[in-house]
């Protein structure tokens, strides 16, 4: 099971790096492309982290975000192999976080800065440019948020963790 995560975190790293080629190859910076009603394509260079976030730091945040996308990257690497069997929808948001963060470390490393193309926007409000590595981070994210809230702790069979209750006779 563990190697379809990986293989998810690989399918998202090409569609990533595949589609960011073609915007860069077909896009000129900066210019708007609308390709339906509130939403545009729309080639950026984001030298910073999530929504340009220290974009303008003077260099060292290329390294400094390269250093803790690569860290990430090999804490997932292990997580995923730690993984249970039960666990599939942890499996499956750890490897769109893995494939999402490989795919921006890629960018950043090759070039200093990640490809950012996606833009949606409502009237005059205009949502920051993103990547396919990022909806997939977002995505991932999400889908740990809401199954926490949903654990079971009851497939829990590490012994160290799961509760169990003591007969009423033997409570203190």
């Amino acid at each position: 099971m563990k190697k379809i995560y990986f293989g998810i975190a690989v399918l998202i790293i090409i569609i990533d790096q595949i589609t960011k080629w073609v915007a860069s190859s077909t896009l000129t910076i900066h210019e708007q492309n609308p390709v339906m009603p509130s939403f545009n394509f729309t080639l950026m260079h984001n030298y910073g982290a999530a929504f340009s976030f220290l974009s303008d730091a003077g260099g060292w945040q290329r390294w400094f975000f390269t250093i803790i996308a690569v860290v990430i990257s090999i804490v997932l690497v292990v997580w995923i192999t730690r993984l249970k069997t039960h666990e599939k929808w942890l499996g499956f948001a750890l490897s769109l976080v893995l494939g999402g963060a490989i795919g921006n470390l890629i960018d950043r490393v090759a070039y200093g800065y990640v490809v950012d193309f996606i833009q949606w926007y409502y009237d005059r409000f205009y949502w920051p440019a993103f990547n396919i590595a990022d909806a997939a981070i977002s995505v991932g994210a999400v889908i740990l948020l809401v199954s926490s809230f949903f654990a079971d702790e009851d497939t829990n069979d590490d012994p160290v963790t799961t509760k169990t209750a003591a007969p009423d006779d033997q409570r203190q």
